[in-house]
């Protein structure tokens, strides 16, 4: 049994999807961070940054934050399959959500979506590497199905970001790659569940193809 601790956000649904992928059995404790829930002592000393998700381990004891962290201990320990085609490739492209997509989403969600007008500088350059992120990505999956080869941790970290197209102002329809693997992932059942777990009933938003 795996504690998971989790909001709606997209890192919070990482780990609620990989869960659901690989079937294991979890226990789900929503952190409002609406409520600055993450700031209690309880919840610190699982996660002492502060951040949503978390989780502990019943049958191992390991106690992990960070989504990216989390994603390769499940991997190693519970599903070597999410690794996809080859390691270090999944591993890379891990990596660049990470450091790169998330991050800037982020910053895009913050200034674009929830504080526009304020910061039209901040807007514009989160919005144009948001693009160029967006087209990084396509340009992968022009080349492959899935970014670590065969669907991995690589896909299930990454889609959840890009699940928020309507908060970055993107049209999926300019990116056809990403539009085609978006809407694969998004028909899972696996990933609906998953998506399902930290906010029970709210649609996957999917776009019309042309």
């Amino acid at each position: 049994m795996i504690d998971l601790y989790t909001f709606a956000t997209p890192n919070g649904r990482k780990i609620s999807i990989a869960l659901e992928e690989l079937q294991l059995p979890y226990e789900v404790h929503s952190v409002n961070i609406a409520k600055n829930e993450q700031f209690a002592a309880d919840f610190l000393r699982i996660s002492p940054n502060n951040k949503i998700p978390a989780i502990v381990d019943r049958e191992t004891g390991v106690t992990l934050m960070e989504s990216g962290a989390i994603l390769v201990y499940l991997a190693d320990t519970y599903g070597p399959a999410l690794w996809g085609a080859d390691r270090w490739t999944t591993l890379q492209w891990l990596m660049w959500q990470m450091g790169g997509l998330g991050p800037m989403l982020g910053q895009v969600h913050h200034f674009v979506k929830f504080n526009p007008g304020k910061a039209p500088y901040a807007e514009a350059r989160y919005r144009d590497e948001a693009r160029r992120l967006y087209g990084v990505l396509d340009q992968r999956l022009a080349e492959v199905e899935y970014l670590g080869g065969t669907y991995s941790i690589a896909d299930i970290a990454s889609w959840p970001w890009i699940s928020r197209y309507e908060y970055q102002q993107m049209d999926l329809l300019e990116f056809p790659n990403v539009l085609r693997w978006y809407k694969t992932i998004a028909a899972r059942p696996t990933v609906v569940r998953g998506y399902d777990v930290p906010a029970p009933g709210q649609t996957i938003p999917v776009p019309a193809s042309v």
